[in-house]
């Protein structure tokens, strides 16, 4: 396993993250449990979950599955930088969401009390809060890193200008502030090259990048379809999508079918090579997709064929080169 640091943080991290948000929703606990455990097996050590994952608002299920599996001890909770959010709704009151003090400490130890532990490694903003002031934020994250509750903070979904206001207002309180950025970031959406990257590599955040099989649209799609393993979920990037992208698509397939390699692998390693990328999320539904991804650690993709996943997926520069002289 390759590890870096988190961002400009001591924190060393697997250059693959797991995600859990599969864990309660499509795969039950007993066939989550082996997933995390072979995670470790192969020197994953960056877990993300979510208080909202589960989906059926308060319950906090994937949180639960995964604290019952570091209950199991075995030193499952030391080999694990553990990773969780909030701002979403937990319930129907008021304050039961976003970012006030009130909500971050309540949902902080309820996170603490599903995951069965005394402390989050990661505690990530899950969206900006705009009627929040920083200085709300900050002091309500300050306490509990000081309670030792949290260690580091992140933020997900962030554009570049909330990067540099909560990084602003931070070092106005000498505090650290955030270590990481977690983006929708993959061959078909690379809007985050615009500013988002540009500003967390400026500020010494680690970018992580969620969905980047964009929806199962990156993984191989096309051909399991035609071998009849393969239909669209519920839930999963619209149809019309895979109806409006099939040829650019069907050209991956087939570079990638050039190449050897699994499409879903070939988009993990071209993440693996972007400037300021700590790691993709991978969200494994099956223990074969866990072993799937971990594939992407040992390709190299050359410039050529880099070249050619920019022609086939068009990126962005850098602010405002992207748009101006």
């Amino acid at each position: 396993m390759q590890y870096v640091h988190l961002g400009r943080s001591g924190l060393s991290v697997s250059r693959l993250c797991l995600g859990t948000m599969n864990f309660g929703p499509e795969t039950d606990e007993v066939d989550s449990f082996p997933i995390m455990d072979r995670a470790h097996e192969v020197g994953i050590n960056f877990f993300d979950t979510a208080n909202i994952y589960g989906w059926k608002k308060g319950e906090g299920l994937t949180e639960k599955i995964v604290g019952r599996w570091l209950a199991q001890g075995g030193g499952r909770r030391e080999r694990t930088v553990l990773a969780t959010k909030v701002f979403g709704a937990m319930g129907d009151w008021p304050n039961e969401g976003r970012l006030s003090a009130l909500h971050i400490r309540r949902a902080c130890e309820d996170s603490l009390r599903r995951l069965q532990t005394d402390y989050i490694d990661l505690y990530q903003m899950h969206h900006v809060d705009r009627d929040t002031p920083w200085d709300e934020i900050w002091e309500a994250m300050e306490v509990l890193r000081h309670q030792g509750k949290i260690l580091y903070v992140g933020s997900s979904n962030f554009a570049g200008w909330h990067i540099a206001k909560a990084q602003e207002s931070a070092a106005r309180r000498h505090f650290m502030g955030l270590v990481c950025e977690q983006s929708l970031y993959n061959l078909f959406v690379r809007e985050v090259e615009l500013e988002v990257i540009p500003a967390a590599r400026d500020y010494g955040l680690g970018v992580i990048a969620w969905s980047p099989l964009h929806g199962g649209l990156l993984g191989g799609i096309l051909r399991k379809q035609l071998d009849g393993a393969r239909r669209v979920r519920d839930g999963e990037r619209a149809p019309e999508a895979l109806v409006a992208a099939r040829a650019q698509i069907q050209a991956y397939e087939d570079l990638c079918a050039g190449l050897s390699e699994e499409p879903g692998t070939v988009a993990l390693a071209w993440l693996l090579r972007q400037p300021g990328v700590t790691g993709p999320i991978v969200g494994p539904r099956t223990m074969a997709q866990l072993e799937g991804a971990l594939r992407a650690l040992d390709v190299h993709l050359d410039d050529a064929t880099v070249a050619r996943l920019d022609d086939l997926f068009p990126g962005r520069k850098p602010a405002p080169e992207d748009y101006a002289w």
